[in-house]
């Protein structure tokens, strides 16, 4: 690779099935990348890509390799097909018996020396004069990386190459990389961050937009062990089959009518003297029903929730009901809270006791910040299920201030669904997070709506900041 490749906001299409959106990378000629995220994400789309496939849409692309070498799993199936082909072809109809296995592995070799030792070292000498579409699923693969190896790319692009290895093959093949690192610049596609070779010094994260759709969302230096430990978190979070830890059954929350929304505002009014924040809001939230809320500064966004939290003194002037109280009538406010998870940057800045990361989220059984109470096996058990959602199981009794801001806020979050209450509050759950640990809060949350158990109403400034889950949306405007 001569030179290093630049994708600026490059769009591409593949058989107009899938897309690749907005694109934003830079890869040079001593970096060795991993390409890693969700099934769908575009990994393979991605790297494809490298390899000079796919129609770009916009954007640009410079530097593309004149001299990529790919091998896939398409890769491996299309040479497949080509032979199969050649049957088809056949007009004498003859079964032909396909392209021995020394043409496929010599077909644009460019060192025949390296050829002859890895097929002797790949246990392949007694395949060559077999045809290539008889070999099984492991000695096709091992035909393809020969050949990617000895053709002498500017990039080599390798999609999952350890899947289908036997374990000696396995280590020879790690070996071979390793020993070319520093005349070759590699790009591996994995699903698994444990096989990472030592020598990869680069990380893309692919995520999926929608079924046709990925995008490059994350890229980080691996030196950066704060940001790639994140990242670990992240893909756990993503790819982790959703569980949601069960609640204590020894909370005495009680039942909600399932006939009644859990908020109804009615003609709801904030004003300060003679100015109006909010003029007659008409809205319902049912139970199930995730909402996004958004709008400028000053629109009104902290004094609606505050409405519904009853920590609002107009909240008796107004006419509201949440979880079975018309307000007004004598309940408390500690009766409303039962029902409620909070979390915001207040919340995180109030948060400032000395305890451990289990105890954070035990707190939330008790609405407390910090522990005033010896908690039960149950709950410490609840707890620990909770870190291991969120990939935290060696930290639970890391002191919650050594953490880092975006970790700190996984957990408070974790603290607010602990008791699973019927409405889960996220005030500006985002605010101040890099990217990595935004990822990291929007994947937990989509396995929240996802859970089924608690409704989520999520504010942000960003209308169209959208989360796979959340389909109702109320944008507050400024009074001028």
């Amino acid at each position: 690779m001569a030179t290093d490749i630049r994708l600026t906001q490059l769009t591409v299409d593949f058989d107009e099935s899938f897309t690749l959106n907005k694109l934003n990378w830079q890869l040079s000629s001593d970096q060795h990348w991993v390409i890693t995220g969700a099934n769908g994400s575009g990994k393979s789309a991605l790297a494809a890509l490298l390899a000079g496939m796919g129609e770009v849409k916009s954007g640009q692309l410079e530097g593309r390799p004149k001299r990529p070498a790919l091998v896939s799993f398409e890769a491996q199936a299309e040479l497949i097909a080509r032979e199969l082909k050649k049957d088809d072809a056949d007009i004498m109809d003859v079964i032909s018996e396909g392209t021995p296995v020394h043409e496929i592995l010599f077909e644009d070799c460019q060192d025949e020396t390296l050829a002859k030792e890895l097929i002797d070292k790949f246990a392949l000498n007694h395949l060559q004069d077999r045809a290539f579409r008889k070999l099984s699923t492991g000695e096709t693969r091992k035909v393809l990386l020969i050949r990617a190896l000895c053709s002498k790319p500017d990039l080599l692009i390798l999609d999952e190459p350890f899947d289908g290895l036997d374990a000696a093959t396995l280590t020879l093949l790690q070996a071979h990389l390793t020993s070319i690192v520093d005349s070759t610049p590699m790009v591996l596609v994995l699903n698994r961050f444990d096989e990472m070779p030592d020598f990869i010094t680069h990380v893309a994260y692919m995520s999926k937009q929608d079924q046709h759709q990925g995008q490059l969302s994350l890229t980080l230096d691996r030196r950066d062990e704060t940001a790639l430990t994140e990242l670990q978190q992240l893909i756990h979070l993503k790819t982790t089959e959703l569980t949601i830890p069960p609640t204590d059954p020894s909370l005495d929350i009680p039942a909600l009518n399932p006939q009644d929304p859990l908020v109804r505002l009615k003609q709801v009014n904030i004003r300060y003297g003679d100015i109006g924040i909010l003029e007659n809001l008409n809205w319902i939230i049912e139970a199930g029903q995730h909402w996004q809320l958004s709008g400028p500064n000053g629109s009104g966004k902290t004094g609606l929730l505050s409405l519904i939290t009853g920590d609002h003194p107009q909240c008796y002037v107004n006419d509201i009901f949440v979880f079975g109280f018309q307000r007004g009538n004598g309940e408390s406010i500690w009766q409303i809270k039962q029902f409620i998870g909070y979390v915001s940057t207040a919340l995180q800045w109030e948060y400032r006791v000395s305890t451990s990361c289990r105890n954070v989220i035990i707190s939330g059984f008790y609405d407390s910040i910090g522990m005033y109470s010896k908690p039960s096996d149950k709950q410490k058990a609840i707890a620990d299920q909770w870190l291991a959602l969120m990939g935290m199981s060696d930290r639970g009794d890391h002191p919650f201030n050594k953490l880092s801001y975006g970790d700190q806020r996984l957990l408070l979050i974790a603290r607010a669904m602990v008791k699973h209450p019927p409405l889960l509050i996220l005030d500006e759950p985002c605010l101040g997070l890099d990217e990595m640990n935004r990822q990291l809060v929007l994947a937990l949350i989509e396995k929240i709506c996802a859970s089924q158990h608690t409704t989520v109403l999520y504010v942000n400034h960003h209308a169209e900041d959208k989360i796979k889950g959340i389909e109702n949306y109320l944008e507050l405007k400024k009074n001028n």
